[in-house]
């Protein structure tokens, strides 16, 4: 999946266990299982398979896959097409897929007449798009790209906190892609606290003009934040942010920096982290409002950064 994964646990009742084979194997495997369904790196995922597909063809998918690609489609009406999973083929055009990505030799953005029609096709194909997920099948319209990466990493942080409770493990950190699960507490009785991530200053920017810092105790939740800063190259005078608007088919510039999601669910949080993070800070407050999400909307604002919460995020912090 192009990232990286680990898992800090403690077990009084069986000590030593965190370093057991046994136990490892068992999280590696939860993983396996979203590489093998949803990874967009790897042509023979399940996912692959689909975008590889023969137009009008019924695809028969896993059922994790579908759990996934159905609460995704979920999101997507709910925020209004902000987050869509079927827009991978602008995602790959404007560099940040898989292949010929926008850190290579060669790469040239789309200019604007191709956007234009890639985002008629993507319509199209979405309006065409149809799903009998109960029955675990999907109809491939034509050409049409999943992207899952904007709430698969999250999955995996779902799939490997169910598999530790599965063990009886009660205490633990998950991790995978900088998306986080608490349960329980440390070895000296403190929560998991985690340090929400602070925006990258681009040019060496001034420690007193970064936003406050802020420390969250994970008990039973998850959090996921989407960023500007994390994956972005110039072209000329512009600057192009990896996060796609499905909406425009360019990359966002609404001088949002970072969004962070808190939730019971890691996939959840991943995925409305990145629908806020296209809305931009208002139409993104408004609707994690609605949505009774917890949720951090960090804007860049001159040389500073603004800070809002949504009212969920600061009644949780106030506790």
């Amino acid at each position: 999946m192009g990232t990286s994964w680990s898992v800090r646990l403690l077990d009084p009742v069986t000590p030593g266990r965190a370093g057991s084979v046994d136990l490892q194997l068992g999280l590696q495997q939860q993983l396996d299982l979203v590489v093998a369904q949803m990874s967009h790196w790897s042509e023979t995922s399940d996912l692959g398979r689909f975008n590889r597909a023969q137009a009008g063809s019924w695809q028969v998918l896993p059922a994790a896959f579908c759990e996934v690609l159905g609460f995704a489609l979920q999101v997507t009406e709910a925020s209004g097409g902000a987050y869509d999973p079927c827009a991978g083929a602008l995602v790959n055009r404007w560099g940040f897929g898989p292949r010929n990505r926008y850190d290579e030799e060669g790469f040239v953005p789309p200019v604007q007449a191709e956007v234009s029609d890639l985002l008629a096709q993507h319509q199209h194909q979405r309006q065409h798009l149809q799903c009998d997920l109960p029955a675990r099948r999907v109809q491939q319209p034509g050409g049409l790209q999943l992207d899952l990466s904007a709430v698969a990493k999250g999955y995996g942080v779902d799939r490997l906190a169910r598999y530790l409770d599965s063990q009886g493990v009660q205490h633990y950190l998950v991790e995978v892609g900088g998306e986080l699960r608490g349960a329980g507490s440390k070895p000296d009785g403190q929560p998991w606290w985690v340090m929400l991530e602070q925006v990258a200053g681009e040019s060496g920017l001034d420690a007193a003009l970064q936003p406050p810092e802020m420390m969250l105790a994970l008990h039973g939740l998850s959090v996921a934040t989407s960023g500007d800063y994390r994956r972005f190259f110039r072209h000329g005078e512009a600057r192009f942010a990896h996060t796609i608007d499905p909406r425009s088919g360019m990359p966002i510039n609404n001088q949002l920096a970072s969004v962070t999601v808190v939730h019971a669910h890691c996939m959840a949080a991943d995925a409305w982290s990145t629908a806020l993070t296209v809305l931009g800070a208002d139409d993104g407050l408004a609707l994690a409002e609605r949505q009774g999400l917890a949720a951090r909307f960090l804007q860049r604002d001159g040389d500073r950064f603004r800070e809002t919460l949504s009212s969920p995020m600061q009644a949780m912090l106030d506790d």
